[in-house]
């Protein structure tokens, strides 16, 4: 019998829910939406993980400011404020895991007593600085001035007997592992940072505290609760059946999702993801993940976004004014993704304008128009045009090879880019010139049919960035009714030309991205 096909398992990092998402959370969502949207749209088999980290001091002391106990408190959150946020950003995610609930929780400690049983953990003495906000001990490097180099403030000073994990004893298989894997760690900038920090000399890690009981306990030893991050990290794969049995449910998801093809991860978690991570599955005797991809922050003023700093924007402060659509494009448009990037307003509105109401929206309003002016709101017979089905079908290339690279902004670049080029041919064609002459009917037919498929190409296209527009225009264009849904089209066979029915109702819909109000302050 034959293996079943591997699912492309994608995961984002899970959020602490000591507050509601901002900006800098709904980046890596939907950068993970997009890249999974692409690969459904390739005909693969897909699975898209998100969810919420809910365990250790920070989550538990946010909910005693809030005089409420921790798990209501997580339960408000998750349910009032990250879902809703999600499901309105338009991600398509196909599992949200919760390290309070059963499934997790029991994973994590037959995991655990696993590695306790090979002998990779041991009970040893823990003194050292500690950030709360990381859920991370910090070495020296981390502190500047006794303080958190991430959340500017100070750390407390933790002394416990806690468990530990020998972490040290993974140091040369990591080192072999990325020397022979570069693409496990990327972008390089960041697989850099993990040889440099592995080649440094890493020590064992406490995996359990027992100063405060929010966490899961560990089943040898209940008065300990397992160390955020090592219960954090193990989500990635008891959501999809860590430790079940191989003839079990959870046992065929696993074996089918796994390992993991892209865990995506802010640069300042990389450590976690690409020394801590592996380490544990490497104990286990568990394949690593194929890759760890670490993109950059998104800064204001300069700064990381942060809740504690007062610096988080929330989405719906954006998506009110711009649209949803308009929000998933221009984060993965004009970041490059793994570098550091700044949000402005005045970028964003310049890019709206130019590229999604002035290349994009106007080409579909101008051609709608034009049928329903010439052609009395039907599409006319199917036309060649050999340069536009050349250019698409290298878009489409061009496309594919970058997205499924992570480079998001070369990939919509190169879309944009046949986007120009057919606003380009509309203006050098100039139908509506054509159609003042009768005799050239078949010419006017010829430039709106070419048209119209170029518009179709871009419906796909764009369809896993900007889900909402690309669904009104192929609605517009009457493909609905003759070609399947829009979410089915694969990108294999985007660039076969004259796909269009000749004779479809083309309607003239609402203004795909309406030009913006002018207001004093947004």
């Amino acid at each position: 019998m034959p293996a079943p096909e591997k699912t492309f398992y994608l995961t984002t990092p899970i959020y602490y829910v000591n507050d509601a998402p901002h900006i800098g959370h709904a980046y890596t969502t939907v950068a993970g939406d997009f890249l999974t949207r692409w690969h459904r749209q390739k005909g693969e088999s897909v699975w898209y993980l998100t969810g919420t980290d809910e365990h250790g001091q920070k989550v538990m002391r946010t909910a005693e400011a809030n005089n409420t106990p921790p798990q209501e408190w997580c339960d408000r959150l998750v349910e009032s404020a990250w879902k809703p946020v999600w499901r309105d950003l338009e991600i398509a995610n196909d599992d949200f895991i919760r390290t309070t609930e059963s499934r997790h929780t029991e994973r994590v400690q037959k995991f655990l007593t696993g590695l306790m049983e090979k002998g990779f953990i041991y009970e040893g003495n823990y003194e050292g600085p500690y950030c709360v906000g990381c859920e991370e001990f910090k070495l020296p490097g981390d502190l500047d001035e006794g303080k958190c180099k991430i959340h500017s403030k100070p750390v407390e000073m933790v002394k416990e007997t806690n468990w530990f994990f020998k972490l040290s004893a993974f140091v040369k298989p990591l080192l072999d592992h990325y020397k022979s894997n570069p693409d496990a760690c990327q972008p390089d900038s960041a697989r850099n940072e993990v040889v440099a920090f592995l080649e440094g000399g890493v020590s064992d890690l406490s995996i359990s505290r027992s100063t405060f009981d929010w966490g899961i306990k560990v089943p040898w030893d209940t008065k300990q609760v397992v160390y955020v991050w090592f219960d954090a990290l193990l989500n990635y794969a008891t959501a999809v059946g860590l430790t079940d049995p191989s003839d079990s449910e959870g046992g065929k998801m696993f074996a089918k999702t796994w390992p993991a093809d892209v865990h995506l991860v802010g640069k300042d978690i990389l450590r976690f993801h690409a020394v801590i991570w592996p380490a544990m599955l490497m104990a286990a005797g568990i394949p690593v993940p194929k890759k760890v991809f670490a993109h950059g922050w998104l800064l204001v003023g300069g700064e990381k976004m942060s809740k504690s700093k007062l610096t988080g924007i929330a989405p719906s402060d954006i998506t009110s004014h711009f649209g949803v659509d308009a929000f998933r494009y221009y984060f993965m448009r004009a970041i490059p993704f793994g570098s550091d990037g700044s949000f402005s307003w005045e970028d964003m509105s310049a890019r709206y304008t130019s590229e999604l109401a002035n290349d994009f929206g106007n080409l579909a309003s101008r051609l709608t128009a034009m049928i329903e002016k010439y052609c009395d709101g039907v599409l006319p017979a199917r036309a060649e045009s050999s340069d536009l089905a050349s250019s698409l079908s290298k878009t489409v290339s061009q496309a594919d090879n970058a997205i499924c690279k992570l480079d998001f902004q070369g990939g919509i670049n190169a879309i944009m880019d046949f986007c120009k080029e057919v606003n380009g041919y509309v203006t050098i064609k100039e139908p509506w010139v054509v159609a003042k002459d009768p005799t050239r009917k078949a010419e006017l037919d010829a430039i709106l049919y070419n048209t119209a498929e170029s518009l179709r190409a871009l419906a796909i296209l764009l369809h896993p960035i900007m889900p909402i527009s690309t669904k009104k225009l192929w609605g517009y264009l009457g493909a609905d009714k003759t070609l399947g849904a829009l979410g089915e089209q694969k990108i294999s066979e985007v660039a076969k030309w004259a796909q269009l029915h000749p004779g479809t109702k083309i309607s003239k819909g609402e203004i795909l991205f309406p030009r913006l109000e002018e207001k004093q302050e947004i």
